[in-house]
């Protein structure tokens, strides 16, 4: 069994920062990559809010930077998933890919989380070409021009009138006859003349040509079609952070996140830390999570020297 001082489980902004300063702590993480090496960023075309790329970057590219980096100082980064681990007790023990077995004195769980999708072909084909799960991400491509907005819930709204501060104009697209959201961001919405409520309507299909989305077709509950002219198509039904592993063993709130000492990246297992979107149901930002991983990293420092 090989046995590890520092095991990071993930590979986005957060798993990357946190392998970069165990790395300059001379803690040799092992990190391994997971299902989608990079994470959500690198299913994003344009970043242009990032500090230090004042000519923006692509999602891929930043994240083979951050590869870089922590490779630079030494991190061992592997492809793998890590399908099991036993937090009960230390070390602590892990299977990647359902046959390698490894020992971590500590744990860093950087698995993120993922936007739910509606599930259409079409929407998958466009996906960075016009359909995003982030408005604060990308809304800016889409200044002064008309977008749509998928949900009915405090986060749908609360993009739909952040879109709506830049775009021309945003549909509301709300599959129920009345919204989730708060009297207050119901109000906001209300409020805000260049938002149009769609309320029990369906997404049918994104349309769209090679240069990306062109609108999209909707469906009332009474059977009547009609397509939208838009150029972004923002999806915000809410994420799922990636804990299926970890379930059962750390503690988590009551949308599925792993719960953390206020201020610290500590979990309720003693050794084990968490950083990024998987403990992060608020704002979910490529700087938030890098800036939690350094805190995880040297959280992580901490406690084992402590030991």
């Amino acid at each position: 069994m090989e046995k590890v001082k520092v095991l990071i489980v993930g590979s986005g902004p957060a798993g990357f920062t946190a392998a970069i300063y165990t790395s300059r702590a001379n803690l040799s993480p092992v990190l391994y990559e997971g299902i989608e090496p990079g994470g959500q960023l690198t299913t994003t075309t344009e970043i242009e809010n990032f500090p230090g790329y004042p000519e923006g970057i692509t999602g891929t590219l930043m994240m083979e930077d951050l590869r870089k980096q922590a490779l630079r100082f030494g991190a061992d980064v592997r492809r793998g998933i890590i399908t099991d681990i036993d937090l009960s007790k230390r070390p602590f023990k892990a299977i990647v890919d359902h046959e390698h077995e490894i020992e971590a004195d500590a744990v860093i769980v950087a698995t993120g989380a993922s936007a739910k999708y509606l599930g259409l072909e079409s929407e998958a084909k466009y996906r960075g070409m016009g359909v995003s799960a982030c408005a604060t991400c990308d809304g800016f491509f889409y200044r002064k021009k008309d977008v749509a907005v998928v949900g009915g819930g405090d986060t749908a709204c609360e993009e739909a009138t952040y879109l709506a501060s830049i775009c021309r104009k945003v549909y509301l697209i709300v599959r129920k006859n009345y919204l989730r959201a708060s009297k207050a961001m119901q109000e906001r919405v209300f409020n805000t003349p260049n938002i149009e409520v769609l309320f029990e309507h369906n997404t049918k299909e994104v349309l769209g040509d090679e240069e990306g989305v062109t609108g999209v077709r909707v469906v009332s509950t009474a059977g009547e079609e009609r397509d939208l002219p838009i150029m972004g198509f923002f999806l915000a039904i809410g994420h799922h952070p990636n804990v299926e592993v970890f379930k059962g063993q750390l503690e988590l709130d009551e949308q599925g996140y792993i719960k953390v000492q206020p201020g610290t990246s500590k979990t309720s297992v003693e050794g084990v830390f968490a950083a990024g979107d998987v403990k992060d149901p608020h704002y979910r930002q490529a700087i938030t999570a890098a800036g939690s991983g350094c805190i995880a990293a040297l959280d992580c420092e901490r406690w084992l020297l402590a030991q």
